[in-house]
């Protein structure tokens, strides 16, 4: 019987296929996001000729060029897109099966940042409350969220977990409980014609120019709080856009226009010259907690268990 061959370790099975390494994917990944080897480079904290060592080492590893870079341009072979799109839900999936290992192995401890719109109203400081009793650990960190960018802080990691208005449409988040339902008012001038209103239609916001959300805050969702036309399909004048809720409320109360909110950021923002008049017809605003799917961990469940147990 002959031995093992020279290139086999005693013990060992032989592979056709060279194993993977984790950082070549990574890079890859970064690369086919940004496009750019200098911009992929400051991500990952290595230079722009280490970058290329892991893309060549990968491709060398699969046989076949994943990106074609010119002196003007860099860009993703059709092989490349291919394996962007298999390989990002697979390396997400297992840099999240990593975190929970590590999360379960730490125990709930260490610090949860929590982002916050408009108001931390009583649901969430009574989440907050349970949470601390179960897991005295852990501390947690409470912030306040741009109106205009309620998902970037998410996908930076200045959050862990957010408690954003609805919708949320992102692929790579994660939408938790929802609560809160609250009728929407107009916040607008106390010289304003409907201030004096004890309520108004929906369709009388087409007389009002509608203060908005400005971006990064995704067109679909910045549409879902400053609606382009009425239930009937009226229009609704455009007003400025905002980057948080004090510009918008500074706006409404110079006349500049109407801004809709829910009640109780209303009732918590409330001001001698500002009138807020419930509005009849319009969809409830809703509070839901958002985490990065990449990024769960134990002290996200853990927090999401005690938003869903207050929320009932």
């Amino acid at each position: 019987m002959s031995g093992p061959s020279p290139s086999t370790a005693p013990g060992t099975l032989p592979s056709a296929t060279p194993a993977l390494e984790l950082r070549e994917l990574e890079c890859f990944l970064v690369l086919a996001e940004e496009l750019h080897f200098g911009r992929t480079g400051e991500r990952l904290y290595v230079s722009q000729s280490r970058v290329s060592q892991l893309l060549r080492a990968l491709e060398s590893r699969i046989g076949a060029r994943l990106v074609d870079r010119t002196s003007r341009r860099v860009r993703l072979t059709p092989l490349g897109e291919e394996f962007r799109t298999s390989l990002r839900p697979a390396y997400d999936a297992l840099r999240a099966t990593v975190e929970r290992a590590r999360s379960a192995a730490r125990g709930i401890e260490g610090r949860l940042t929590i982002g916050f719109q408009g108001t931390a109203d009583d649901r969430i400081m009574r989440a907050i409350d349970a949470f601390h009793r179960r897991h005295p650990g852990c501390a947690t960190q409470i912030v306040e969220i741009p109106l205009c960018d309620p998902f970037g802080a998410l996908r930076s990691g200045a959050v862990d977990v957010a408690v954003t208005l609805l919708p949320v449409a992102e692929p790579d988040l994660t939408l938790g409980p929802v609560f809160s339902a609250q009728q929407q008012t107009l916040a607008v001038s106390v010289r304003h014609p409907l201030a004096s209103r004890t309520a108004i239609a929906a369709e009388d916001l087409a007389g009002t120019p509608l203060i908005s959300p400005d971006g990064p805050a995704p067109a679909y969702w910045r549409a879902a709080h400053a609606p382009a036309t009425t239930p009937q399909g009226r229009p609704i004048p455009a007003g400025p856009k905002v980057s948080t809720l004090q510009e918008g409320l500074t706006l409404a109360a110079a006349g500049r226009g109407g801004m809709l909110l829910c009640r109780p950021t209303a009732d918590y923002h409330g001001r001698r010259d500002i009138s807020f008049v419930p509005v009849t017809g319009l969809p409830d605003s809703v509070l839901g907690l958002v985490h990065h799917t990449a990024r769960e961990t134990a002290r996200v469940r853990a927090f999401r268990t005690a938003v869903t147990e207050v929320a009932k």
